[in-house]
């Protein structure tokens, strides 16, 4: 039986991840924890084989709790599921001891495989996010691409504000800032709806 906790701050992926495992003989999920202090806690009780956990977590963020987990737990395995697919939230993750590292849209039945390879001593990336760990040169180059000004409005984009809260915090026209961003996103070769505000997380997270 592999024992399992789930550490993520929506309680709706939680359930989703119940539900899906709920029929699977060698799965059990033995504690859901919406944050990392809680999941640190609740390793003191439980006889733990995985952990799943986001990286965005309050309280503690994922990478500072899988690095304590690592160190005082060496027997209990990380998996990172996350929104964070920039090779910076990758190998942060990696360094502080998970080994494996799924995106959230990689689908539920890819994160039981994860676990079962996991459990049985490999390591285990979502193909999406593997060949970027590489590409170290050429994520400097971009982000020095970026002006002063982008660099500040793509830090509040991480902080969660609105294309009108940016513009009225530098007395600028929400026009000015939708520029700012469609430039960015050229400067960065990222598309998406919503990759700006993805990058802009995984670097609010990064810790330089």
């Amino acid at each position: 039986m592999i024992n399992i906790v789930i550490a993520e701050d929506h309680n709706s992926l939680i359930d989703g991840i119940d539900v899906f495992f709920r029929f699977e003989d060698d799965i059990a999920i033995v504690g859901k924890v919406n944050d990392g202090i809680a999941l640190l806690e609740i390793l003191k009780h439980k006889k733990v084989d995985i952990v799943i956990a986001d990286i965005r977590m309050p309280k503690m963020n994922g990478i500072e709790a899988t690095k304590v987990i690592t160190a005082t737990y060496p027997h209990i395995k990380v998996i990172a599921f996350t929104m964070f697919g920039q090779r910076s939230a990758v190998n942060k993750m990696t360094a502080a001891g998970a080994k494996g590292y799924l995106l959230k849209n990689a689908g539920l039945q890819t994160l039981l495989d994860a676990i079962r390879a996991v459990h049985a001593g490999k390591e285990y990336y979502d193909p999406n996010i593997t060949q970027e760990k590489e590409n170290s040169a050429t994520d400097i180059k971009q982000e020095k691409l970026l002006t002063k000004r982008q660099n500040q409005i793509l830090e509040l984009i991480g902080e969660g504000l609105s294309t009108k809260e940016i513009a009225d915090k530098f007395f600028i026209s929400e026009h000015t800032v939708s520029t700012h961003r469609k430039n960015m996103m050229e400067k960065l070769d990222i598309k998406g709806r919503d990759a700006l505000l993805s990058y802009a997380m995984s670097k609010k997270y990064d810790f330089e």
